[in-house]
């Protein structure tokens, strides 16, 4: 499918609490390199750079990133700071705290809630802004988000953060923060073959409720952080010949099929990819062919 002049809106709109973004964003994640939370060989920044630029050219206004998201010589933060200050109006920057890495690169353990404001804060020094429009609580592996939520609600009762969402969490974990805050944004692992019940049934409150639910790892599957998989069963790429289309292409397709309400943030430094990975908002998949994709999901299961 020919993705040059294809742009972000082709996929529709959601809104976040009172911000709107096209359905197809951008993760920082990769900006900084193939081996993106190790010392490998950095990315090359000026083409990371034009890669954004051209993300926002192309329609992007939804990116997603973290403090935590740096390797040898990269700080996605710090390039995105390079490729898009002054920001325009319409651009909602997304990032993530709870997991955090010490300067050597080592992961620390989980941040504790008096830990939070220090981790906004790096993410406005590094962002180049006095306040963020998304801020997510990641859950790292504790029972309650009440305590860590709350101290989230607290900056952004100061001003710090515009909106909350949550993320690695069950049902339970949304009931308890939306006790506290409003929570405009449900942000965990899935894809096509990385199915996990409790997520599913995250997918289908999220739409219920009108909350955005914005899978990661959405193409790279079971590879995760270390990139987009090859690993493609024949009915995705009998789907993919049937449109021209690429196998990442139609698991995005099929992403954002699960409802106007799921966003998806695919990341990468290629700019040839980019343009396909937009382009994929465009691609509408039969009924035919969406059973069949969704009875890979429910044997990934």
């Amino acid at each position: 499918m020919t993705s040059e002049t294809i742009t972000a809106d082709a996929a529709g709109t959601w809104t976040l609490g009172d911000l709107t973004v096209n359905r197809i964003g951008f993760g920082a994640m990769r900006l900084t390199g193939s081996a993106a939370f190790h010392f490998g060989t950095p990315s090359d920044r000026q083409r990371s750079i034009a890669v954004l630029r051209r993300a926002v050219e192309l329609g992007v206004n939804h990116i997603d990133t973290a403090a935590f998201y740096f390797s040898s010589l990269r700080s996605a933060n710090e390039i995105i700071n390079s490729a898009l200050s002054p920001y325009s109006d319409d651009l909602v920057i997304a990032a993530k705290v709870g997991p955090f890495r010490d300067y050597t690169g080592e992961w620390g353990t989980s941040a504790r809630p008096e830990d939070l404001r220090g981790h906004v804060e790096e993410n406005l020094r590094q962002l180049g802004r006095d306040h963020l429009d998304l801020v997510y609580l990641r859950r790292m592996r504790q029972d309650s988000v009440a305590e860590h939520f709350g101290a989230l609600a607290e900056l952004r009762d100061k001003g710090l953060i515009r909106h909350l969402g949550i993320s690695d969490v069950e049902p339970r974990h949304l009931a308890e923060a939306q006790a506290i805050a409003p929570v405009v944004s449900v942000q965990n692992r899935f894809g096509l073959d990385s199915r996990n019940r409790v997520t599913d049934d995250m997918v289908r409150i999220c739409g219920e409720q009108g909350i955005a639910f914005v899978p990661f790892f959405a193409i790279a599957g079971d590879a995760g952080a270390e990139g987009a998989t090859t690993a493609h069963d024949e009915a995705v790429l009998a789907v993919a010949r049937a449109h021209d289309a690429t196998p990442a292409q139609v698991r995005l397709a099929w992403t954002l099929a699960q409802g106007p309400h799921v966003l998806a943030i695919p990341g990468t430094g290629n700019p040839d990819h980019l343009a396909e990975n937009i382009a994929a908002g465009t691609l509408r998949l039969t009924d035919d062919e969406l059973d069949i994709l969704n009875s890979l999901h429910q044997k990934a299961g």
